[in-house]
């Protein structure tokens, strides 16, 4: 049986741990051959020696042009072309929005709407050098509905959706393929100092279909098949991975008489 990605090189921003590393082992898992990108050193250089040839980490910082040329440049250079890219590094700062400072707002977006940018104009050049390509911009269920609580969260992670859409008009004529994933809560080192911890939560203080956490893998999965060609048709187009919660919710009266039935 083939491999989903094989012959095929991606690079992973984010990808030291949580989801990004996730991604990254199913990618190698698939016969791709991946670039992990992170400001993470010692954890990013320890999946990917973990992942053998078919991966290598280098140093990226998402809101750095430069360092967004030099890791498309290195991903050509190691492994000869680039195929995909998933834009997975991301920040998370929870504030009412009359308490979030400038300086923070201004962080998040950076790296959660900054980079993405910078990710998805350093790459085209060598995608279309490749013949096309796909591009994976992880956005957030925060990108679909707005999160109380999460303003410059919510701000960056529409944007991310927006441009997406705007790269999917702009590259179809050059086989680049441009989605957006957004998931719900996931467990990752990200949200687990917020109390997303499934080993420790009550599912019943969830109210979406599925009511848990979501995991990485769950995640991996979806961008996985968005970065093959099983999803060939599909581009500027938002893929919702949350458990159902968008999906809207039960009245409490009403939840409460059903239990109750």
């Amino acid at each position: 049986m083939s491999q989903e990605l094989e012959g095929r090189v991606a690079l992973i921003s984010g990808a030291a741990r949580g989801m990004g590393a996730e991604e990254a082992r199913l990618f190698v898992s698939e016969g791709a051959r991946v670039l992990l990108g992170d400001i993470l050193d010692e954890e990013g250089e320890k999946v990917a020696a973990e992942l053998g040839e078919s991966a290598e980490y280098i140093h990226l910082d998402v809101t750095n042009e430069a360092s967004w040329q030099s890791a498309v440049a290195r991903a050509e250079e190691v492994f000869g072309k680039l195929d995909v890219l998933v834009n997975n590094a991301g920040v998370l700062r929870f504030a009412r929005l009359e308490q979030t400072s400038l300086e923070d707002f201004e962080f998040v977006v950076r790296v959660n709407q900054l980079g993405p940018f910078l990710g998805m104009k350093s790459s085209i050049g060598a995608m279309r050098r490749a013949g096309g390509g796909s591009i994976v911009n992880i956005s957030s269920l925060a990108g679909i509905q707005g999160i109380g609580g999460a303003v410059s969260y919510t701000a960056s992670k529409f944007a991310v959706r927006g441009m997406t859409k705007v790269a999917a008009i702009e590259l179809g004529c050059d086989s680049i393929r441009v989605n957006s994933v957004h998931p719900g809560g996931v467990e990752t080192p990200m949200t687990r100092p917020f109390g997303t911890d499934s080993k420790s939560e009550d599912t019943r203080a969830y109210t979406s279909p599925i009511a848990r956490i979501g995991r990485p893998d769950e995640v991996a999965n979806l961008v996985l098949w968005l970065a093959s060609d099983k999803s060939s048709y599909c581009t500027g187009a938002e893929f919702i991975v949350d458990g159902g919660e968008s999906a809207g919710d039960m009245p409490g009266p009403l939840r409460q008489m059903l239990q109750g039935s």
